[in-house]
């Protein structure tokens, strides 16, 4: 059996100036809040995912549909993809 690799988690890094950058995977990624917090301040924060800039509200549209069921578990959904299978 093949052991489990575990999940990168997001890593935090802290400047000398005091900013706060979250880094997944060599980008800028968080969501759970600025992924970059300049000089420590929280008013001048910006939302990334996987790299990309984001508004804060583009950010919370994106974090609120990463959860739920996947497409293909929804009982409404699943009449729709029998149509494609062999």
């Amino acid at each position: 059996m093949t052991p489990k690799t575990p999940f990168p988690q997001s890593r935090k890094l802290k400047k000398a100036d005091g900013t706060i950058a979250y880094v997944w995977d060599g980008k800028l990624h968080n969501w759970e809040g600025h992924a970059l917090i300049p000089e420590g301040n929280e008013k001048k924060g910006e939302y990334h995912l996987y790299g990309i800039k984001h508004t804060k509200e583009e950010w919370s549209e994106a974090r609120s549909q990463r959860e739920g069921l996947p497409y293909y578990k929804n009982q409404s959904m699943k009449a729709h993809l029998s149509d494609y299978r062999n």
